[in-house]
């Protein structure tokens, strides 16, 4: 008797607009089904993704991904992962608890101290999807036997058989616009996104709630998770103080005179307007902005908005560590295209121009941009493609 074949969808016919796998037309499905291991952080969005994939008649397996948590923060995993197999529960699926600890103190944490340690700004929910969710969880899940993972992330991957599109797999944003999630998975390869599912990359996050209930979810009216990825929301400069000596140091304007003290200038970004005290001239005056920092002398300067922008003005930025997902980055007489500098940042028409070997950039504004931090990430887009990306190194170039 032949041996079953198994099923790579994700390469056999392409994923619809909405990040769900599909078939070529008259394609029958072989057996065993394609096997799917699917994130399940506790929340509505990977639950109703796990409901919808096993729907399709996918073989679903959850896997709740345990990670490294400070020991002076709350612990608040038990709790998800208790949310977590109760949606398993409910959908009869098979049920795993996946331990990434020391991969994401590794990759995540520590990334995180050292970047603020050495004045960046860090995006460590980038690197969680990059190390974590498409780094070390896919690689479990090919060791497992799977096909396919997936996620409930607001993206959405579509395969192109165009002979003038570069890359197969391309990346858009995901339909809801406020909750779309492309910024943070600039860093997927073609590798990793042919193995990926976004399930619910094409539906609005009202429509998944309803099919959360649809589905009897017990998580279906749970409220949505907020802060870093996995660690939830704390307070920052909090944190960072358990791990990098801060001393309080003065607060500048931009005549370099001292009008007030912080707490650590590591501790603050470019754009913050909280957490340091200035010596008002009169109640009304209006609030000061970080405009820049210098970790050496530990000072921290600010300025008023309307003066804001004559200090943090930049028309050009070098990028590294870049990953051109769309295959079009590259192009040896650089592209005009969209630009975001931070998540929720508006979109901004810029010049890109990729520097001999492909892993750094440059790229100029025609209108200078302000509130830029070194170490966070810039992600390229045209129209609804997200392209990729790469962490600003300098604000100026």
């Amino acid at each position: 008797m032949p041996k079953k074949q198994k099923v790579f969808v994700g390469m056999s016919g392409g994923v619809d607009p909405g990040g769900r796998a599909k078939l070529a037309t008259g394609q029958a499905l072989l057996t065993p089904k394609p096997k799917v291991l699917v994130g399940l952080s506790g929340g509505v969005d990977s639950s109703v993704s796990a409901a919808l994939l096993k729907k399709d008649g996918y073989d679903v397996t959850g896997v709740f991904i345990k990670v490294w948590q400070a020991d002076f923060l709350p612990c608040n995993w038990r709790e998800e992962r208790r949310d977590a197999m109760r949606a398993a529960a409910a959908l009869d699926i098979p049920f795993l608890t996946l331990d990434l600890e020391k991969e994401y103190k590794k990759e995540v944490v520590d990334y995180m101290i050292r970047e603020y340690g050495a004045g960046r700004v860090p995006n460590p929910d980038v690197m969680c999807n990059k190390h974590i969710k498409f780094g070390a969880f896919l690689e479990f899940a090919k060791k497992n036997g799977a096909d396919l993972i997936a996620t409930g992330h607001y993206a959405r991957i579509v395969i192109s058989h165009q002979s003038s599109v570069p890359s197969k797999y391309q990346l858009f944003k995901g339909v809801d616009a406020e909750k779309d999630q492309s910024y943070f998975l600039w860093t997927l390869t073609q590798e990793q996104l042919s193995r990926t599912l976004f399930p619910v990359g094409d539906l609005q996050k009202s429509e998944v709630r309803k099919l959360a209930r649809k589905f009897g979810l017990p998580n279906a009216d749970k409220k949505d998770s907020q802060g870093l990825c996995f660690m939830g929301k704390i307070d920052m400069a909090e944190f960072l103080k358990h791990y990098l000596k801060t001393t309080k140091g003065a607060v500048l304007d931009h005549r370099g005179e001292v009008v007030g003290e912080h707490a650590g200038a590591m501790l603050y970004t470019i754009g913050q307007r909280h957490g340091f005290s200035v010596k008002k001239s009169s109640p009304d005056e209006k609030p000061y902005f970080v405009v820049g920092k210098d970790i050496e002398r530990n000072t921290v300067t600010v300025a008023h908005r309307d003066a804001h922008s004559l200090h943090t003005k930049s028309c050009a930025l070098a990028l590294h560590e870049v990953n051109d997902i769309s295959g079009r980055l590259a192009n040896s007489g650089g592209i005009d295209c969209f630009v975001r500098t931070r998540y929720r940042g508006e979109l901004r028409s810029a010049g890109w121009k990729t520097r001999e070997g492909g892993a750094s950039a440059r790229i100029v504004f025609p209108v200078p941009e302000v509130d830029i931090a070194p170490g966070q990430s810039l992600v390229a887009y045209d129209k609804e493609e997200c392209m990729g990306g790469g962490v600003i190194s300098t604000s100026s170039d």
